[in-house]
């Protein structure tokens, strides 16, 4: 069996921690590449990384209200991690750059119950992916839950246009309408991406509504006043 070749090599591995991370790693691995019929899925691999080797993205436009963070920390603490978090691997720096799944990051960083239990590794799989590709994932990650920051997604917007994607590659790798991209153009303030673009009333701010009605009055009142 199987299961009695492992037991038997574990027992050999003079029960060290991290050497047991070790070889279970390269098992996992070596199971996910040669045997695994789902080695294109990126859960079919998962790891235990070192928190000290996974670093925050500075794009993500997610936010969690304090008490989600204390039921994230609940739920973890009753059920133990259920989802692993998504990285990209940075080779130069040696980091697992986190992709989504920051916050159950963030709650094994600042809670040391969860970071013992876990022996302060977190279970992340990891994709390949640019830049662009990476914030895309990051927002239908979030998208999909039905969290994103307006402000976050307009910069993300933003910066995804000046990295070099058109507006056609932007709403079909982030499942946007032409129209929920152009509000969030107007979100960064930049009116250069608005060239060549017809503005609509339907964009317009609550502000812009209240003065548009205002001086509509003003123009009623002056053709109404007599000569």
């Amino acid at each position: 069996m199987i299961s009695e070749k492992l037991k038997t090599l574990l027992k050999n591995d003079a029960s060290a921690t991290e050497d047991k991370y070790e070889f279970l790693a390269e098992l996992r691995e070596f199971i996910h590449r040669e045997l695994s019929p789902n080695n294109a899925m990126p859960v079919d691999y998962v790891r235990w990384v070192p928190i000290e080797k996974i670093s925050a993205n500075d794009y993500n436009p997610n936010s969690v209200a304090r008490n989600e963070m204390k039921l994230l920390y609940l739920s973890i603490s009753a059920d133990g991690y259920t989802q692993p978090t998504v990285t990209v691997y940075d080779k130069e720096k040696d980091q697992y750059i986190i992709v989504d799944g920051f916050h159950r990051f963030l709650t094994m960083k600042s809670n040391p119950d969860i970071a013992e239990r876990c022996a302060n590794r977190l279970p992340c799989v990891v994709i390949d992916k640019d830049i662009n590709d990476r914030m895309a994932s990051t927002v239908r990650h979030n998208r999909a839950r039905g969290k994103h920051s307006v402000t976050g997604m307009a910069n993300m917007v933003f910066e995804m246009l000046d990295n070099g994607w058109s507006d056609a590659d932007i709403c079909n790798e982030l499942g946007l309408e032409e129209e929920e991209l152009v509000r969030y153009k107007h979100v960064t303030g930049f009116s250069k991406l608005f060239e060549n673009y017809e503005y609509r009333k339907s964009w317009e701010t609550k502000n812009q509504i209240k003065l548009r009605i205002a001086a509509q009055k003003e123009n009623e009142n002056a053709n109404n006043s007599p000569d």
